[in-house]
């Protein structure tokens, strides 16, 4: 008597074995291959468009609330190198928004301990933290050590804002800025626009003010949100410093981060 038997997988079973035969059927064909982590991204991109993104460089400044979702997003989605640059150390009060912000990661630098995040994610993924603020005196040491394709600037101090813009500009290296997340609380107020075309943000004016170049502020594009910020917001002061500190929600500057990547990831696999 002949006994058949049978089975079944579940729906994750399924796509597991599905990854399995996919990654080995590429290596077979000689093609570009990937880890598993990336199969998805390649059924939605495609092939030659993931092989893009694993071919590029990509340096994040800033990473706070919105350049640390914006790696973080850059990297999960199959950027193949990551140039993280930052000098600040994280701290308490950055638990409510940084992604990089954990129990377990105050006291630490930024750049360090978002490498280490990185590299936990994709572990083919490179990363060169570079834990420093940028100024004049390492601006051109760390842009001539790399060939750039493309800039995230996600930095707070309208200083280096600029002098990264200004840098960017002069190179030819595509970038996209982040405008102020802060004393913002409504999603449907973020987009990307031009720096010239923005209003209502104080740190879209400043930079403005800093560049003094028409050409640059119709050319930049930058994340921003012309949501209205409440004077009594503005006048608001910190209870603990005595300083006046900047208001954040949890979402605002993740989503600001989410524009930024997408941006990125756009501009690299129309190339």
């Amino acid at each position: 008597m002949r006994v058949l038997y049978s089975f079944s997988l579940s729906e994750q079973d399924c796509f597991q074995l599905f990854c399995i035969v996919y990654f080995f059927k590429n290596i077979q064909q000689n093609s570009h291959c990937m880890s598993i982590e990336l199969v998805r991204t390649e059924l939605l991109l495609g092939k030659d468009n993931v092989a893009k993104l694993l071919s590029a460089r990509v340096l994040v400044a800033g990473l706070g609330g919105v350049g640390g979702f914006a790696a973080e997003l850059l990297c999960r989605a199959g950027i193949g190198e990551i140039i993280l640059v930052d000098g600040d150390c994280v701290e308490e009060s950055n638990l409510n928004r940084q992604i990089v912000a954990l129990r377990s990661t105050i006291g630490k630098n930024k750049a360090i301990a978002m490498a280490e995040r990185l590299r936990d994610i994709r572990e083919s993924v490179i990363i060169e933290p570079i834990p420093l603020f940028l100024s004049e005196d390492n601006i051109d040491l760390i842009l001539n050590r790399y060939q750039i394709d493309f800039i995230v600037d996600a930095i707070d101090s309208v200083g280096p804002k600029c002098m990264l813009i200004n840098q960017a500009f002069s190179r030819n290296i595509p970038i996209v800025s982040s405008m102020g997340s802060g004393f913002r609380k409504d999603c449907g107020r973020v987009c990307l626009t031009k720096l010239s075309d923005t209003y209502q943000d104080g740190l879209s004016r400043a930079v403005r003010q800093q560049l003094k170049n028409r050409a640059i502020a119709d050319k930049l594009t930058v994340v921003f949100s012309d949501e209205p910020v409440s004077e009594n917001i503005l006048n608001g002061g910190d209870s603990y410093s005595g300083k006046r500190v900047i208001g954040t929600i949890s979402y605002i500057p993740s989503l600001f981060g989410c524009y930024l990547a997408q941006y990125v990831i756009t501009g690299l696999i129309k190339e």
